[in-house]
């Protein structure tokens, strides 16, 4: 496996190629966007995403920029009362944060620059138009009107992914029902750790420390009307939304300027099932197991995708062997991350589901996951 192409920048993309490329490979890697940036808003990192990125070495840079923390407690909405304190499970193993919260604009700069510092081959503002796979390797031809040959295409290109309709997969993704707000704000002194507050006018809310002087703070609901979606100067819409939240939230909310930037998107969701690859092109990511942000648990399954794949692809086997072995490692462990999610989902869609227990359930899927990728 000497030459890879990878199609998008995200954290996927961005960390497979990172991973590769350490292992000796030659990568190219095609970014759709001129700037390559991460958007501004926050991220719950948990500790078997930092484990991959250990891996591809980024992982003290982002301690350094990010908040740990292993407590995760659940609030009554209107004032702040404990529910329960849960100590969050150390899914990357005893010697790494259960959890740690950042900036994404930070994770993908860091990822972004060691991903050049590695010799990565980086292409922006262009992507692949065509795939010609003659089984010996593969041809693609770029929009800038080049073409790469290539041994493997890996499409990382996100839930839109244009690689997955390319090769003929047909999964598309679907609405969840659910809408979430989410702003960067002061942090308060007294927050320590993520806190969510349920049996509020809206399915909840919540937040996380992300740095010294901020936290990511964020309210999940129904759908809206699509023009929210995006980010905008909507402080004062995320303000009326978010009206019957007391605690430590209702002071965030109170704190916010009528014109602060927010960010607004539809919660969808994907599983595309097995398989994901076509002769020598694969899909992975957010373009084949995109999930509801409830379990935190998104990145971490995007990043351990990368080193996985990375792992496989440079052990000697051959692709024949390497891409359902691949399979075999990562399809049980995202289908029970999206299975997890989209239950919660539904528990806060419609609340007092009789057997409802989201701590339980995000406890039990957390504990399964302190096992390696």
């Amino acid at each position: 496996m000497a030459d890879v192409l990878v199609v998008g920048g995200g954290i996927t993309g961005s960390t497979l190629a990172l991973a590769l490329a350490r292992r000796g490979v030659r990568v190219v890697l095609v970014e759709q966007r001129t700037e390559w940036t991460g958007i501004g808003h926050g991220i719950t990192i948990q500790g078997n995403a930092l484990r991959a990125f250990r891996e591809v070495g980024v992982l003290d840079e982002l301690l350094a920029r990010g908040v740990p923390f292993d407590r995760l407690r659940l609030r009554n909405a209107a004032d702040g009362a404990l529910i329960a304190d849960l100590t969050t499970p150390r899914t990357g193993g005893p010697d790494l944060p259960a959890t740690l919260g950042a900036l994404r604009s930070d994770l993908a700069g860091i990822l972004a620059r060691a991903v050049r510092a590695a010799g990565v081959d980086v292409r922006l503002g262009t992507t692949v138009t065509a795939i010609d796979d003659d089984g010996a390797g593969v041809t693609a031809t770029l929009a800038d009107g080049t073409t790469e040959r290539v041994d493997l295409l890996v499409g990382a290109d996100g839930i839109r992914s244009q690689v997955r309709q390319m090769l003929g997969i047909t999964t598309v993704p679907r609405p969840v029902g659910m809408g979430i707000w989410r702003v960067v704000a002061p942090r308060p002194p007294e927050m320590d750790c993520a806190e969510v507050y349920y049996n509020g006018p809206k399915f909840k809310a919540g937040y996380s420390p992300i740095s010294a002087d901020h936290c990511y703070a964020y309210l999940l609901e129904e759908n809206l009307d699509p023009a929210f979606i995006g980010e905008h100067p909507h402080g004062k819409v995320l303000k009326e939304r978010a009206e019957g939240y007391g605690g430590t939230w209702g002071r965030i909310r109170a704190g916010l300027a009528d014109d602060a930037v927010v960010n607004y998107q539809w919660i969808e969701s994907i599983l595309v099932p097995e398989p994901w690859y076509r002769g020598r092109c694969v899909v992975v990511g957010d373009a084949v197991h995109a999930c509801p942000p409830l379990l935190a648990q998104g990145a971490a399954m995007c990043a351990e995708d990368a080193v996985v794949l990375a792992e496989l692809l440079t052990s000697g086997a051959g692709v024949d062997a390497v891409l359902p072995a691949f399979m075999a490692r990562r399809y049980p462990r995202v289908k029970l991350v999206l299975s997890s999610s989209l239950r919660l989902a539904e528990w806060e869609i419609h609340p007092g589901t009789p057997g409802a227990d989201p701590a339980g359930i995000m406890t039990r899927t957390l504990s399964a996951l302190q096992a390696a990728a």
